[in-house]
């Protein structure tokens, strides 16, 4: 039954989730941990993403996906960077991404990452003009594998993986990410009709 709901469902299910379908009594847990080694050596593995568990096709036959992934739509590298700035700083405004990334950020980029669905609006900064706050959303975390955002490579996996320079200064460091939902102390809720308001902010921001 467990293995029918996950083969079934097109997203990831929780254990509540999988629980609240199953005769009362189930250890759903203990099932789950059950396909999981029985998958592990098949070409399709059961995988826990975002606190949820889903079938993913095995790492080592990914090359088979190539033509798919060749496929969608790439993001630009400017929406790239935006990503991975709002991945480790979160909460962070459109000026705060602008600073860390050194050039302006169009409006555009952000709505493109806030069409992906990985990304989200969160509330707004107590400073003057309250700019929007945007984190990550649980698609974020489905859409790369992360069990959560605390697993996203640190300083030493981006330098093996090519992505820094091994001669970065020593006083640069990669913040903790942190996709806590509840708002933090600089951060006020949205209001009705925030999405509406947010043109006229950034509008007021350039």
């Amino acid at each position: 039954m467990v293995e029918a709901l996950l083969f079934a469902s097109s997203e990831p299910l929780s254990l509540e989730e999988l629980t609240l379908r199953l005769p009362d009594g189930t250890d759903v847990l203990s099932l789950v941990e059950e396909l999981q080694k029985t998958y592990a050596t098949r070409g399709v593995n059961l995988v826990r993403v975002a606190g949820k568990w889903c079938f993913r096709t095995a790492e080592d036959l990914a090359y088979l996906m190539q033509r798919n992934v060749e496929e969608q739509r790439k993001l630009s590298r400017a929406a790239l960077e935006t990503l991975a700035i709002i991945a480790y700083h979160q909460p962070v405004t459109r000026a705060e991404i602008e600073e860390i990334r050194g050039v302006s950020t169009s409006k555009g980029t952000l709505d493109v990452l806030l069409e992906t669905t990985w990304i989200r609006m969160r509330g707004r900064r107590r400073t003057p003009g309250r700019p929007v706050t945007y984190g990550t959303t649980d698609q974020f975390l489905i859409h790369f594998g992360l069990e959560n955002v605390k697993d996203l490579p640190g300083l030493e996996e981006l330098k093996g993986a090519g992505l820094l320079d091994s001669a970065v200064p020593a006083s640069f460091l990669v913040p903790t990410p942190n996709d806590d939902v509840a708002l933090t102390e600089d951060e006020d809720p949205l209001e009705d009709g925030s999405l509406f308001d947010t043109d006229a902010v950034e509008t007021a921001e350039d």
